[in-house]
C-alpha cells in the first residue's frame, strides 16, 4: 500500500488526508494543532460569485467550480460524522452609496455575463429578506446559489472523518519535506508553505474577525451572509447558529495579534449594517493568516517527482476545498484534473519555484 504525509492540517490537508485514506493511501498529517490556523478563524463564506470582479474570470471559474461540488462533499461528511456544516443558504451584497451600487451593476452584470445568475435587490426587497438591516442601504445583490458553512464545525469533522478513515496524526512541524519518506507527500501547510518549499510566491496576510453570540431578547442574525463595502472597507456578517461572525480586516502582516484598530473598524462598519449588533455579546476576537498567492488563485499540482503543493487559498480556502481535494487526489493518481489546470503552480514560471 502506497504512503502518503500530508504537511498541513487545515480544511485543505484534512480533507486531502480523508479523502486519500478512503483511496486506499496510507496517509499521515504533520501538523503541531490540526486546524488551529486560519481555518479556524475563517468566516466560512462561498461567495465566488459575491466577491467576482471583471477580469477575474478564472478565479471566478475555478470558485465557481468548487462550489458546485460542495453539497456532495459536504453530504459525505455528513454520512461520515453526522455533522452538518452549512449555516444559511444565499447571499446578499449591499451598497451604501450610488459609487457602491455602480460597482454592485457592474458585478451584476458581469457575472450574468458568465452565466451565473444574479439578482438586483430594491430598498423594498432587502427589506423584505432583511428587515434588522440600516435604513442606509440602497441598493442589493442577491447570489441565490452560494452559502455558508460553519468553519469550526468543518475542521471537527473533517478531523473525526480523517480519523475514523484511519489517517494518523503526528504533532510536531515539518523542517524539512525532505525528511519524509512517504512515497509522497503533499504540501498543504498555508502561509508556511514557502519556507518548506522556497520560491513558492504565497504570502501571510493578516485577517482579524469577531465572534458575536445573540443574548436574549436581542435581535435575531440575518438568515443571509451580508456583504459590503464600508468606509471602503470590506465587512461582511455571517450567521450562525447562536449568532455571527463579523469580519474581516486585512494586512500585509504576519503576526497574529488582534489589533484595537481592527476590533474598531469591525464594530463602526457591523453596526451600520445591522444596528441592533449592540446588543449582541462579545465573545471573541481572533486573528488568523491567510495564504495569497500573486493572483488569488491557488497554486496546485507538482513541485516534483514526490511532491504535491496544495496551497495560496487565500480568503477562500473554505470555498476551494472540494475541487482543491478532487484535484490533489487526480495528480496522486497521476491523472490530472482539466477542471484545475487554471491553479497549475508552474504559471508563475519554473524559475520562481527554485
Amino acid at each position: 500500500m502506497s504512503t502518503l504525509s500530508v504537511v498541513g492540517g487545515g480544511v485543505i490537508g484534512l480533507s486531502v488526508a480523508w479523502r486519500a485514506a478512503h483511496a486506499g493511501w496510507t496517509v499521515t498529517v504533520h501538523d503541531p494543532d490540526p486546524g488551529s490556523g486560519a481555518s479556524w478563524v475563517a468566516g466560512g463564506m462561498l461567495a465566488p460569485l459575491s466577491e467576482g470582479w471583471p477580469g477575474e474570470e478564472d478565479v471566478l471559474a475555478f470558485g465557481a467550480a468548487s462550489l458546485d461540488r460542495w453539497p456532495g462533499f459536504a453530504r459525505h461528511l455528513r454520512d461520515a460524522t453526522g455533522t452538518d456544516v452549512f449555516t444559511s443558504t444565499a447571499s446578499m451584497t449591499v451598497a451604501l452609496d450610488a459609487a457602491d451600487a455602480a460597482d454592485l451593476r457592474t458585478v451584476a452584470d458581469w457575472v450574468r455575463a458568465q452565466g451565473y445568475e444574479m439578482r438586483t435587490l430594491g430598498r423594498a426587497d432587502i427589506r423584505d429578506l432583511e428587515p434588522a438591516l440600516g435604513p442606509r442601504i440602497r441598493f442589493g445583490l442577491l447570489a441565490p446559489t452560494e452559502l455558508s458553512v460553519d468553519n469550526r464545525a468543518l475542521v471537527d469533522a473533517l478531523r473525526r472523518a480523517a480519523s475514523a478513515a484511519g489517517v494518523r496524526f503526528v504533532a510536531a512541524p515539518v523542517r524539512d519535506v525532505a525528511e519524509l519518506t512517504d512515497d509522497r507527500v503533499v504540501l498543504a501547510a498555508g502561509s508556511a508553505s514557502a519556507r518548506l518549499w522556497p520560491g513558492l510566491p504565497v504570502r501571510p496576510v493578516k485577517g482579524e474577525v469577531l465572534r458575536l453570540r445573540v443574548r436574549p431578547g436581542a435581535t435575531p442574525p440575518p438568515r443571509h451572509t451580508v456583504r459590503a463595502s464600508v468606509h471602503g472597507r470590506p465587512a461582511y456578517l455571517v450567521p450562525r447558529g447562536d449568532g455571527l461572525v463579523v469580519g474581516a480586516t486585512q494586512y500585509e502582516a504576519a503576526d497574529t495579534e488582534v489589533t484595537v484598530a481592527g476590533v474598531r473598524d469591525l464594530i463602526a462598519d457591523a453596526e451600520i449594517l445591522l444596528p441592533t449588533i449592540g446588543e449582541y455579546a462579545l465573545y471573541e476576537a481572533s486573528a488568523g493568516l491567510r495564504p495569497m498567492s500573486p493572483d488569488n488563485l491557488p497554486l496546485i499540482g507538482r513541485l516534483s517527482e514526490r511532491v504535491i503543493v496544495a496551497t495560496g487559498h487565500g480568503r477562500n480556502g473554505v470555498l476551494f476545498t472540494p475541487l482543491t481535494a478532487d484535484a490533489v487526489l487526480a495528480e496522486l493518481a497521476d491523472d490530472p484534473m482539466p477542471e484545475a489546470k487554471r491553479a497549475d503552480h508552474r504559471r508563475f514560471t519554473e524559475e520562481k519555484l527554485r
